[in-house]
């Protein structure tokens, strides 16, 4: 008894030691992703641009992003999740150093959009590689801990810009050897960048990976590892019987065979992966600062909100870690959607019954500002509770071995055009005559539609295998 319980102990170890590892790819998506908050105003400046031309430098990276999930399905699919994951590192390092070092706008966006690659290709290799190694019965917890990695690191980002931007003075400020404030901002994220590198040496590849490029040894040893030497041998053949062996894995894959058409599960990932961005949250994440000094709030207390909205994240994050493989997926999407269309619908009515100064600025009654404040964090939380991380969960779980690379390289590319869309309108919907509240109204709205698609088109996927997923 007490050697099975050793056993299972250690393997469950080294299962939680890997997705942690990995998740460092998510916090480091998080990281850059959120980073960019608070060097708005530093951008500005130092490159002379416009609403139109810092809404683009902004939303650069996530054209880099939309490449990079793209295209690291298929090369996962064809080189491994490991590789991906360590060029995926290797290219945060990159970006972090030069878009800080950026002396003009084209510059800057070459280095983001380097970033936007990394950022892209982690955001659906990391949870892949996550489902691809956990026990079914653990599988969503451990998927989960990569939306809190994410939030971290937006949590971090914003923490890091704030006590940044507070010693300095302000983010335009000059702060250590002759360099602005934004700058360091992007140059903090050297070290998870450097961090997540080194560790990637301690895990090992992907199993399902292996047994689908003919690696059945390597697979197997990987698997006594993960799950002990008695059930190895039984799990390649049963991953085994789930591939075509005609054929590796590529997008035909993701036609039906019968009628040549693409596959449902391809148009329900691809649905989720949009939604999760139409309801706005990255306008939060991304322009959180530029959105409360719109409404009325200096820098300071702006960038200190922002660090509340990412501790508030992390709580949210948490229940969906113990619940959502109790309750399911699917329930806590559905009850998320609900929250974030009550909760936005209450932001846009605060930021429609205020005027507007001289300056383009919200005047905010005092209760108006409790109440948008309040909403705000609230939609926070429903999103992090559910559209955050289940997504993300679904996303590296729903799709059968055979076309999971390619089913993630669709839905990425549509989670990151649909992104970069948000980000990039999000400016000029700021200063146009429809505002904030008009902006919040379309989030509403695309909440509100959540509701539908999550009862008609979800299906739950809460305690099967990988290989019972059905195409």
């Amino acid at each position: 008894m007490n050697e099975t319980s050793s056993t299972t102990q250690a393997n469950m170890s080294f299962v939680i030691l890997i997705s942690l590892i990995a998740t460092i790819g998510g916090f480091l998506f998080g990281y850059d992703s959120g980073v960019i908050n608070g060097t708005v105003d530093g951008l500005q400046k130092a490159f002379n641009s416009d609403s139109m031309g810092t809404g683009f430098s902004v939303s650069s990276m996530l054209l880099g992003c939309a490449v990079g999930a793209f295209f690291a399905g298929q090369w996962a699919d064809k080189y491994g999740r490991w590789w991906v994951l360590m060029v995926s590192s290797i290219l945060f390092i990159i970006s972090a150093w030069g878009s800080g070092i950026a002396t003009g706008s084209v510059e800057f966006i070459i280095y983001r959009v380097i970033g936007g690659l990394a950022v892209g290709a982690a955001s659906i290799i990391c949870p892949a590689y996550i489902s691809e190694v956990a026990p079914a019965k653990y599988r969503g917890k451990l998927s989960s801990i990569q939306q809190i990695a994410i939030i971290s690191g937006l949590f971090f980002s914003f923490l890091s810009n704030y006590q940044l931007a507070e010693t300095a003075g302000g983010s335009t400020a000059i702060l250590w050897w002759g360099y602005e404030t934004w700058r360091w901002m992007f140059w903090m994220e050297l070290i998870p960048a450097g961090v997540f590198f080194l560790a990637l040496f301690l895990i090992p590849e992907s199993p399902r990976f292996l047994v689908a490029n003919g690696k059945n040894d390597k697979a197997r040893v990987v698997l006594a590892k993960l799950y002990g030497e008695k059930g190895a041998d039984a799990k390649v053949s049963e991953i085994y019987g789930t591939l075509a062996h005609d054929h590796k894995p590529s997008f035909a894959d993701l036609l039906d065979k019968t009628t040549r058409k693409i596959r449902p599960i391809v148009w329900v990932g691809f649905g989720l992966a949009v939604l999760q961005q139409f309801v706005g949250i990255n306008v939060v994440f991304y322009y959180g600062s530029v959105l409360w000094q719109a409404a009325g709030f200096s820098e300071s207390d702006a960038l200190f909100t922002n660090v509340i909205s990412g501790a508030v994240s992390i709580g949210a994050c948490f229940i969906t870690f113990f619940l959502v493989d109790k309750i399911g997926r699917k329930p806590l999407l559905w009850f998320g959607s609900v929250g974030m269309t009550i909760t936005l619908a209450l932001v846009a009515y605060a930021f429609a019954n205020a005027p507007v100064d001289e300056a383009g600025k919200l005047q905010l009654s005092s209760s108006d500002g409790l109440l948008a404040l309040i909403a705000a964090n609230v939609y926070v939380v429903f999103f992090n509770m559910s559209w955050g991380p289940v997504v993300w969960i679904m996303l590296g779980e729903m799709f059968p071995n055979q076309m999971r690379g390619s089913a993630l390289a669709i839905a990425g590319l549509a989670q990151w055009g649909a992104n970069f869309l948000i980000t990039w309108t999000f400016p000029m919907l700021l200063a146009s005559a429809i505002g904030l509240a008009g902006a919040y109204s379309i989030y509403t709205f695309f909440s509100l539609f959540s509701v539908f698609f999550v009862m008609w088109y979800i299906k739950e996927t809460k305690g099967k295998e990988l290989e019972q997923m059905e195409g």
